[in-house]
């Protein structure tokens, strides 16, 4: 899809200042498994994107790539473990049919890739409430990954407020491709950043520190308001 190729394009033409690594245009020679990485997450989040827009009902908001989850899968929320097939519960069909992931990170770091806690309870939590994974797309209000430079690109850290209005220009046009679908903003920075850049959303509680119970409470209430509304696209 013409439209899905764009965003992925701008999303590679981003330059990454220091502190910020760019999960589909960086190598890291010290990670990553092969210099095609950035092609292999490019190829991964295209195929992800392929087969949910324009119809996509949500579209789940959370705050930046985390070094566990998109920096080696190339998809927001989405670990590595996930793509290749290990994941004792996240079935790799549920990001796109077929399989056929590789994977970018070096075997000597995870030898089952790596595996992120947050992308573990909203694939989770988005199959036990019957929601067709391929009407969800998982983004971040900045959309690459900010790390500690002074304790190395395997780290997170908040992305400024400089950071999240940069991430605006890629939102947008994401939300442009899927024009009905709902703004689901997940924890209170999420939310704050969509409020001050005039972006309706819905928050739910962010699943770290404790919170998985509540947000998976917030998904449901969700759901049942938009099938009570007679959506049940």
């Amino acid at each position: 899809m013409k439209k899905v190729r764009e965003l992925i394009a701008s999303l590679q033409a981003y330059e990454s200042l220091p502190g910020v690594f760019n999960p589909w245009r960086d190598i890291d020679p010290n990670y990553d498994l092969t210099p095609a990485a950035p092609k292999i997450r490019s190829q991964h989040l295209e195929r992800y994107l392929q087969y949910r827009v324009p119809y996509a009902r949500f579209i789940l908001l959370a705050e930046a790539v985390g070094y566990q989850g998109g920096r080696f899968s190339g998809i927001a929320m989405t670990s590595e473990r996930i793509l290749l097939g290990h994941h004792p519960t996240i079935d790799p069909a549920w990001v796109a049919p077929g399989g056929g992931f590789s994977r970018t990170s070096r075997p000597e770091l995870r030898r089952l890739g790596f595996n992120e806690p947050t992308a573990t309870i909203v694939w989770t939590a988005v199959h036990e409430l019957g929601i067709s994974p391929f009407e969800v797309i998982l983004w971040n209000t900045f959309p690459f990954h900010p790390y500690r430079p002074d304790q190395g690109a395997l780290t997170n850290r908040t992305p400024t407020r400089e950071e999240l209005a940069l991430g605006q220009s890629y939102l947008s046009a994401l939300l442009a491709l899927c024009p009905q679908a709902m703004v689901i903003a997940i924890g209170k920075k999420a939310e704050a950043t969509l409020t001050a850049l005039n972006i309706p959303c819905t928050p739910v509680r962010h699943p770290a520190n404790g919170g998985a119970t509540a947000f998976r409470l917030g998904l449901r209430r969700i759901q049942n308001l938009r099938v009570a509304h007679g959506d049940y696209r």
